[in-house]
């Protein structure tokens, strides 16, 4: 007997996470429909999908670029080394973790990995990966409406600004864009896996601890 067809996959301008979005409920509704999203490629080899997590009516949300190795396994966000670096430079900001939204762009960890039990090296999500995942994070916007968005590196920031975003361009000062139809406050940012890898890491936390004082004063 032949073996069965598999279906050719969607080409990948027809990728999109819209038809898997919830017609209605709030982050709950929405975090449960999230894992059951086949909207792209990447949810195949990832454990599983890691959605937002935080204070439902938070002032401030933080957008990073995607899960990594230990977000993918534990199924939250920012819970690996960089998470734990951000937490601590929120803190020392006099910004409480515990107030804010932390989510990201991508909800599925993407990698390449030389042969099972091997180290999976993280791999940057493509435009049309982060393209398919915007509605979850759309949805996100909507329903926690933060008074800023702290935008966690390049990835992060083109998924939200277009690909033409440059962290350095504008990182540390409070910028105002139409995100989704909606009027939104941004301050961009390193993603704090850059500090983890800077050859000065000091001077590097120190100057994601700056943009983040900018972001509590911009608070107020």
């Amino acid at each position: 007997m032949p073996a069965a067809s598999t279906p050719d996959p969607a080409p990948e301008d027809a990728y999109t996470a819209d038809p898997f979005l919830p017609a209605r409920g709030g982050l709950d509704a929405l975090r449960e429909a999230a894992a059951d999203c086949r909207g792209c490629p990447l949810h195949g080899p990832a454990t599983q999908t890691v959605f937002g997590e935080g204070k439902k009516d938070a002032r401030v949300m933080l957008v990073g670029e995607q899960p990594g190795d230990q977000e993918d396994r534990q199924g939250r966000p920012f819970v690996g080394p960089a998470g734990r670096l951000l937490h601590k430079a929120l803190e020392e900001a006099g910004l409480d973790p515990g107030d804010a939204y932390v989510t990201n762009a991508v909800k599925h960890f993407k990698f390449a990995q030389a042969a099972p039990g091997k180290r999976r090296i993280h791999r940057a999500p493509s435009l049309r990966e982060m393209t398919a995942c915007a509605p979850w994070l759309a949805r996100e916007l909507a329903l926690v409406e933060p008074e800023l968005i702290v935008v966690l590196g390049a990835t992060a920031g083109k998924a939200l600004l277009g690909s033409s975003f440059r962290v350095g361009e504008v990182r540390g000062t409070v910028i105002e864009r139409d995100i989704h139809g909606h009027p939104e406050r941004l301050l961009p940012t390193v993603h704090p896996s850059s500090v983890l890898r800077a050859d000065d890491r000091d001077a590097a936390y120190q100057g994601l601890l700056a943009d983040l004082k900018t972001a509590a004063r911009a608070l107020g």
